[in-house]
């Protein structure tokens, strides 16, 4: 495969797809914003022939997005075949954007919206929605940018392929780096997980607990112990290590997840200190899950 930089592509597509109910309408109309020409339920089979239209056409259409969905699921088993098509199109930039959140927030979003599932119109919205994972697994293992939105509001979610895709000519590897709290659950979309919970907690300090890692007063303390700093020497070297494999692997984003008890404390210092150190070398969005769970 092409390195994503290679200024020889002249058209670049992207496939969004995942899960029904996961955000594909959000998506479509962020990357209409973006100035994408977007389609939205392309049969599979059309994809081949639909970018040859896109090619010889006078517009001079470049930059392209297109949904496919199980919708189309008479057509959606070709959906592979084509795909492996345009990885050998030289001047064609494939990305495939898949979108997934967790069984429970796709069954309460149905019920909202009072809509059936296409895999389910006559059954529970969870049966579709396994038989649904268990089609999509294989595209889903292509993908090179994969978002759940769970816990994501529309905004963020524009926000976050903005971010991505933006800028596609020139695609860059970006590192997510974001602070949780165990006891608020584990995050599902994070690539690499470290448990901080073993640092001396600010929560015990009476002047500390209702601050966080956010204010100096916090953050001085957690990076000043010795443990602390021997946690951030070796994940310095860790970090060296393994991100330019990551890049040069071709994956287009790093989930880095810190996380502490509750999500305010040490897991947003040491979130917030990487995020700095790693963004000398690459593009980094630092956010902090459960900063605003407030403890009593």
């Amino acid at each position: 495969m092409k390195q994503v930089g290679s200024s020889s592509f002249t058209h670049e597509l992207v496939i969004i797809t995942g899960m029904s109910g996961a955000g594909k309408t959000v998506a479509v109309q962020s990357f209409e914003d973006l100035g994408y020409y977007c389609v939205d339920n392309l049969p599979p089979e059309l994809l081949t022939t639909f970018l040859a239209l896109m090619k010889d056409s006078e517009k001079k259409i470049s930059r392209i997005a297109v949904v496919m969905d199980l919708r189309g699921r008479e057509f959606f088993g070709s959906l592979i075949e084509s795909l492996d098509a345009l990885m050998n199109e030289e001047d064609i930039l494939l990305r495939i954007l898949f979108l997934e959140s967790d069984d429970a927030t796709l069954v309460r979003r149905y019920k909202e919206s009072r809509r059936s599932h296409p895999l389910a119109t006559q059954g529970l919205p969870l049966e579709g929605i396994q038989q649904e994972r268990e089609l999509l697994s294989e595209v889903k293992g292509r993908a090179k940018t994969i978002v759940n939105t769970s816990k994501l509001k529309p905004r963020e979610l524009r926000e976050r392929i903005a971010q991505e895709f933006s800028n596609m000519s020139s695609p860059t590897f970006s590192l997510n780096i974001m602070s949780f709290g165990f006891k608020h659950g584990l995050p599902i979309d994070a690539d690499l997980v470290f448990d901080v919970r073993f640092l001396k907690n600010p929560y015990y300090v009476e002047e500390l607990r209702h601050k966080t890692g956010l204010q100096t007063e916090v953050s001085s303390y957690v990076l000043a112990t010795e443990e602390t700093q021997q946690l951030i020497a070796k994940l310095t070297d860790l970090f060296t290590f393994m991100i330019p494999h990551y890049r040069s692997e071709g994956k287009s984003q790093l989930v880095i997840a810190f996380g502490c008890t509750g999500g305010q404390h040490r897991s947003v210092t040491l979130a917030e200190y990487f995020g700095k150190l790693l963004a000398k070398n690459d593009q980094v969005i630092i956010s902090h899950r459960d900063i605003n769970h407030r403890k009593d």
